[in-house]
């Protein structure tokens, strides 16, 4: 195998954390739409978890895009 070839197979491998991102934060807010709507008074004290769930999860997603581009471009 040629060194461009294993470097495409890599950075596509690291994109794979964008993939786990969108499961994450499909099920933070999909859990809080449900919470809200069972409880509707507490749906405001666990906003700012959700916001910093959502945070989390997408941080994790553009850490692996980044060694994605540092392997393409580095």
């Amino acid at each position: 195998m040629e060194a461009e070839a294993a470097k495409y197979i890599g950075a596509g491998l690291a994109t794979l954390a964008l993939l786990g991102a969108g499961i994450g934060i499909g099920n933070i807010f999909g859990n809080y739409l449900s919470g809200a709507l069972r409880n509707p008074a507490a749906a405001a004290q666990e906003r700012t978890m959700v916001y910093i769930g959502f945070a989390l999860a997408e941080a994790t997603g553009l850490f692996g895009l980044v060694i994605a581009f540092i392997i393409l471009f580095g």
